[in-house]
C-alpha cells in the first residue's frame, strides 16, 4: 500500500481530495517520522532519536525517507495520516476525549503506534497510566506479550527476541531486564508496539557517533518500521 493509498484508506476518498497540497504531497514519501504531543507528562523526550533512525532507514532501505521529524498533537485530525508514529515520555499519560478518540482510530483503523516508556521499569507513572487508557480504550486483555518468533523480529534484520538496552543492563543499576515486548493485535496485525525497554534514550545520540558502535543498536528501529509499513 503506498502512501496515497493509506491517506484515502485514513480520511476517506472525499477527505483526502481537499487536503492542501503540502499534505497531500507527503505521499512522495514511504515514511515520515511523526511523534506524538499529548497534552498530560512529558512528551519531549530522546530528542535526537529520530534522527538516528531516519538515517538507518537511508542507509539501509530503499525506502524514500522524509529526513525531518513531524511533531503532532494526537488530538491533531493530521496524525490519522501518518503511516507510523511514535509515542513516548517518563509521566503520566492521560488522554483527553479527543487524544483518546484519535487513537483508538488510529489503532483499529490500520495504523501503527510505537510506545516507549522511558523509565525502562513496569511500575512506573507511565507505565501505569499508559497501560490503564490502553485498557480502558482496548480491553484489559488487548496488550499482550509478543512471542519470540513474531514477524517483527524478523522484518528486516533478525533479532532472536527484543534487544536488550545498556540502560537495563547497567545504566540504573538495578539489573532490570525484559525479554518481552507487549502489543495490541488489531485482527490480526500489530497495530501498537508497546516497550518498557527504553529504546528511546538508548538510541538517543548524535546520529554521526552510530560509526562508533560495533553494532549499530538502531536496526531494531529499522525492523519496527518495516513492520508498520508492510503488515
Amino acid at each position: 500500500m503506498n502512501r496515497a493509498q493509506f491517506l484515502k484508506m485514513a480520511l476517506g476518498a472525499a477527505a483526502f481530495s481537499l487536503l492542501p497540497r503540502p499534505v497531500r504531497a507527503k505521499a512522495d514519501y514511504d515514511f515520515w517520522f511523526t511523534r506524538l504531543m499529548y497534552d498530560s507528562g512529558d512528551w519531549d523526550v530522546d530528542q535526537r532519536m529520530p534522527s538516528n533512525l531516519i538515517t538507518s532507514l537511508i542507509d539501509y532501505t530503499t525506502l524514500r525517507v522524509d529526513p525531518t521529524e513531524r511533531i503532532l498533537a494526537l488530538a491533531d485530525p493530521r496524525m490519522l495520516a501518518a503511516p507510523f508514529c511514535y509515542l513516548a515520555g517518563h509521566k503520566l499519560v492521560e488522554f483527553n476525549p479527543d487524544e483518546r478518540r484519535n487513537f483508538e482510530k488510529y489503532v483499529r483503523n490500520g495504523g501503527f503506534v510505537f510506545v516507549d516508556d522511558c523509565n525502562h521499569d513496569i511500575d512506573g507513572l507511565f507505565a501505569t497510566s499508559f497501560e490503564a487508557e490502553m485498557a480502558s480504550i482496548f480491553g484489559k486483555n488487548a496488550l499482550a506479550k509478543l512471542p519470540k518468533k513474531h514477524p517483527l523480529f524478523s522484518s528486516f534484520f533478525r533479532f532472536d527476541g527484543p534487544p536488550a538496552t545498556t540502560f537495563e543492563l547497567n545504566g540504573w543499576g538495578d539489573d532490570l531486564v525484559h525479554d518481552y515486548l507487549r502489543g495490541i493485535h488489531i485482527d490480526g496485525r500489530l497495530g501498537l508496539l508497546y516497550s518498557n525497554k527504553d529504546y528511546g534514550c538508548e538510541w538517543d545520540y548524535d546520529w554521526r557517533n552510530k560509526r562508533f558502535l560495533a553494532e549499530d543498536n538502531t536496526k531494531f528501529g529499522v525492523n519496527i518500521v518495516m513492520y508498520a509499513l508492510n503488515n
